[in-house]
């Protein structure tokens, strides 16, 4: 929102909460840690959120002018994976899963510029063999590049070509109401050129657990810290195991910025 000018939207949660000049910035449906499928964490889907705006339209919360002028942004940031991996997906059977994760992806899509969207932004899969909780396996000297190309390079390939014909088969040729947010690349420039973003920790997490039994946030049962938090989090790409900084937000953001994302956003 702020890399649009604009004010946060409230959380779907917090709606009935909410003042009507609160509701003008729009509506936030997700749900930490969940995906276009079932996760390990229990809350609702992507089609189950889906499932809310809907509700919230026939609630009356937002007129068709609203729905109309606002655009959507969807976002797959690899939940799914995790759980695949935690369940012991195979490498023989990971291509199969991302071709159903990107199906029932553009089938969500889909349906929300069925509800009046005009324009819906779909962020691609980030370098997911450069985050710590992948590279501390090498005390976070290097991204796992089998990880970017097996998963997130797949992925996004078969995302791009998938958005590709949904806007070459709209009505109206001379607008395009599918973009995909190329997250990968952003990254990608960042930890490639990290000194040019003012970042020096580029792969260590700025959060760890005191122990492999810990993680950033974690306490005893005397409610006791059990993990660090560095010096500098200004200077670090990364916070935790999966989540950049405030820092390292800024950098990706600035350089979808340079690629003239915010334009095709307004277009």
């Amino acid at each position: 929102a702020q890399y649009l000018k604009m004010k946060s939207p409230i959380s779907y949660r917090v709606r009935k909460y909410a003042m009507p000049h609160h509701l003008k910035y729009g509506m936030n449906f997700a749900f930490g840690g969940t995906g276009v499928f079932e996760t390990l964490n229990p809350g609702p889907n992507m089609t189950t959120q889906i499932d809310f705006f809907e509700g919230a339209l026939k609630d009356k919360l937002y007129t068709t002018e609203d729905i109309n002028n606002s655009v959507a942004l969807v976002s797959v940031a690899g939940n799914d994976y995790t759980r695949y991996t935690v369940k012991n997906g195979s490498i023989q059977g990971l291509p199969s899963f991302i071709e159903s994760l990107i199906n029932q992806t553009i089938t969500n899509i889909i349906r929300i510029k069925g509800l009046g969207v005009k324009k819906v932004i779909i962020s691609n899969l980030q370098p997911v063999g450069c985050l710590p909780s992948t590279t501390a396996s090498n005390s976070f000297k290097q991204c796992n590049e089998t990880s970017n190309n097996l998963l997130a390079l797949y992925h996004n390939t078969l995302l791009t070509q998938a958005v590709t014909k949904l806007n070459q088969q709209t009505k109206d040729h001379n607008s395009s109401p599918f973009l995909v947010l190329n997250l990968y690349d952003s990254f990608m420039s960042v930890l490639n050129h990290p000194s040019t973003h003012n970042i020096k920790d580029k792969l260590k997490p700025c959060c760890v657990g005191v122990s492999n039994e810990y993680s950033c946030g974690s306490v005893d049962e005397n409610n006791v810290k059990k993990y660090l938090v560095c010096e500098k989090p200004k200077s670090a790409f990364f916070w935790d195991l999966v989540h950049p900084t405030e820092a390292g937000w800024h950098a990706v953001y600035n350089k979808l910025r340079v690629m003239n994302v915010l334009q095709q956003i307004h277009y």
